[in-house]
């Protein structure tokens, strides 16, 4: 029987873990030491959010099949008038209706 734990497993582990700390810790320590934000490094942190929505949402809109892909369409365009939960629950029918009646 192999072992539980392999070595480059929990080496893999262990890098992610330290990467992860440094890279928290040092935004931290980068941000504190400055006096002011330079507008480059302020426009970059604005951009943040918007980029880890895209990596969450651009997979599961082309490899969920195309009720998702409809759902997550109609999602926008409900997002653009309605606030989040009531884009939710439209969303929510919406790809109920599509899964029970077309799928």
């Amino acid at each position: 029987m192999e072992s539980l734990f392999h070595t480059q497993t929990l080496l893999i582990i262990a890098a992610g873990a330290i990467a992860t700390y440094l890279t928290r810790v040092g935004g931290y320590v980068f941000i504190t030491r400055m006096k002011r934000i330079p507008p480059r490094a302020e426009a970059a942190l604005n951009a943040v959010p918007a980029a880890v929505l895209t990596t969450l949402v651009a997979p599961a809109a082309i490899t969920g099949g195309w009720d998702v892909s409809l759902t997550m369409a109609i999602a926008f365009l409900v997002g653009l008038r309605l606030s989040l939960l009531p884009m939710l629950a439209v969303c929510w029918i919406v790809v109920m209706v599509i899964r029970h009646l077309i799928v």
